[in-house]
């Protein structure tokens, strides 16, 4: 069962990112500040949720929320700063958006970069126990999955509206026939230079 907040009468906002393990596009974190008495019995880890009930919880979210933000750190920078601190950044983004302040965030994972004068908690699986982390986790999915399927119209090859961006063997096989696009991520490993079983008898 998810928890509403860690402590009562105070504002607190749920972090969570979308996209970190993708090859292609941007990271994606949101930030919601939810009122004490939102309720929804869909509400849960977006991973655990079909695309469907994603996409039906996130109006509900926007419009409910106290407050709510995105942020966004493209692919060109994911390479220069890496994933991780590109996660944090597009987390920082996400709370510079929101329209009013929060007294404590609530950050998914084990690790965060200090939120300029907010102090912070990082919750293991949190989008599995609190309830703004699981409507952060929500927002972020969504924005993320319709800008992927936007470009996807750009380059269908890779398949983007299917996989999002995932290192699926699909997207990698794509990647080997036409080559990477802007978006994909340089830094990141694009092909599975892994030899295969069918490769390894071959040799043998």
């Amino acid at each position: 069962m998810l928890l509403p907040f860690l402590e009562p009468n105070r504002i607190e906002a749920g972090c969570d990112e979308a996209g970190r393990g993708c090859l292609a596009g941007p990271v994606y974190a949101a930030a919601v500040i939810l009122p004490p008495d939102f309720s929804n019995e869909l509400l849960n880890d977006s991973k655990q949720l079909s695309e469907h009930k994603r996409d039906l919880l996130r109006p509900i979210i926007e419009k409910e929320a106290l407050a709510w933000g995105v942020g966004i750190v493209p692919e060109t920078e994911i390479d220069k700063i890496n994933i991780l601190n590109a996660s944090f950044l597009a987390m920082h983004r996400a709370i510079d958006a929101l329209k009013i302040r929060p007294e404590y965030l609530l950050i998914d994972g084990n690790r965060f970069i200090p939120y300029k004068g907010i102090a912070h908690e990082c919750i293991v699986k949190g989008d599995g126990k609190m309830m703004s982390i699981a409507a952060a986790s929500i927002l972020a999915k969504t924005h993320r999955d319709e800008y992927m399927t936007k470009i996807d119209k750009e380059y269908p090859q890779y398949d983007w509206k299917t996989n999002k961006g995932y290192p699926t063997k699909a997207h990698r096989a794509a990647i080997a026939a036409y080559g990477a696009t802007h978006y994909h991520r340089k830094t990141f490993r694009l092909l599975d230079e892994r030899p295969s079983l069918f490769d390894e008898i071959e040799e043998k």
